[in-house]
């Protein structure tokens, strides 16, 4: 029985390998099918494990990575040790410890190629929502700038300062949860259920990273680093919440997080994306226009606002400048970064971690007639 057990066990193993290379295969070679299997499949995976996963208050995806961790390690010692007291059985032995790891592999395998791999290859949501898709001038991106810097002053008004000026967070990072469902009158794709967003216990450890959220789709979990400047939480949350609704790309994912923050009830939701996308359209107008428009832009910026970049500024700084860490965090981000932005290549995103700044092209698109008689 034992025998006939394994021989099963390793024929689905081996099918399940076999799958994920097909539907990896196929998503790049077909838009069509990915079109399709974000729509009609990837609903069912997320929320499935999006619902087991949200029963508990801890991330279980950070749970099972420190989990990796500790295993890898402990498993190989175990191994060796085996090895040397089963002498006459070191075949067997391997053949066990080869089987545990070929299905922890095939675990990782198949979530991210059903949870994120398969969707890179989506038609984008430009073209799935109409939006258009033309090249703007530089006075129009000045336009946006100068839009989402007034947007940025008049929203921060509504928000609670503490005795620096500085924001204060009031709204639940739960609230989030409604913000994109209220999306969803919008965009249908957006309503129905959603995880529970989660903060992250090794929080510092994304703050060496320069990470402000992270989704697994190991565990369909929307995660954010509960440490870093407070304004970054909301648009952070429904950023990966949009990954939990099969917006893979980051600066889709950054567009849909602005649109529905900025078009919920919550000024906290509201600022926050006007200041994210702010600070990336000033940084777009630095590259494209010059020192002397960005610094004319900037001078635009109220104190509050003011006060939440520099707070922002110096959160990021006390991370980067401590040594009192166990490991150095300029190192850490240095590794991090290399790492995000090779498995953002290996998934056709040829810009790598420079793509997360296209969420400014999707807003000229969007803002298009807006931004021609702007200022005018």
């Amino acid at each position: 029985m034992k025998n006939k057990g394994r021989k099963i066990s390793k024929i689905i193993l081996v099918l399940m390998y076999l799958l994920c290379i097909a539907v990896n295969v196929i998503s790049w070679k077909s838009s069509s099918f990915s079109d399709w299997y974000a729509e009609n499949l990837f609903p069912v995976f997320g929320e499935f494990f999006g619902r087991i996963t949200s029963l508990v208050g801890f991330s279980v995806g950070e749970i099972m990575i420190a989990a990796g961790i500790v295993f890898i390690p402990v498993s190989i010692i175990a191994f060796i040790v085996f090895l040397i007291l089963k002498k006459n059985k070191r075949k067997k032995v391997c053949k066990v410890f080869a089987l545990v790891y070929a299905w922890i592999i095939c675990f990782i395998f198949t979530t991210e190629t059903f949870g994120a791999f398969s969707l890179y290859h989506c038609s984008s949501f430009a073209e799935k929502n109409g939006i258009s898709q033309n090249k703007h001038t530089n006075q129009q991106l000045i336009n946006l700038a100068d839009m989402l810097i007034e947007k940025a002053n008049q929203s921060a008004t509504g928000t609670k300062r503490n005795e620096k000026g500085e924001f204060v967070l009031t709204a639940d990072p739960s609230e989030a949860v409604e913000v994109m469902q209220g999306l969803g009158k919008i965009y249908p794709q957006f309503s129905g259920y959603y995880p529970k967003p989660k903060a992250i216990k090794a929080s510092y450890f994304m703050s060496q990273q320069y990470l402000m959220g992270i989704y697994f789709p190991f565990s369909a979990e929307a995660n954010y680093n509960k440490l870093m400047y407070p304004m970054n939480i909301p648009e952070t949350v429904c950023h990966e919440l949009a990954h939990t609704k099969g917006i893979i790309l980051e600066d889709e994912a950054n567009f849909v997080s602005y649109l529905a923050c900025i078009n919920s009830d919550k000024p906290d939701f509201v600022y926050s994306a006007y200041v994210h996308a702010m600070r990336f359209a000033l940084s777009k107008v630095r590259q494209a226009c010059g020192e002397d428009t960005y610094h004319l832009l900037y001078s635009k910026i109220s104190p509050e606002v003011y006060a939440d970049l520099l707070g922002n500024y110096d959160y990021w700084q006390s991370v980067q400048n401590d040594d009192t860490a166990i490991l150095d965090s300029k190192k850490v981000a240095e590794v991090s970064e290399k790492a995000t932005n090779a498995s953002l290549k290996m998934n056709g995103v040829q810009d790598g971690t420079k793509s997360y700044g296209r969420m400014i092209d999707l807003l000229l698109n969007y803002y298009e007639k807006e931004l021609i008689e702007w200022n005018t």
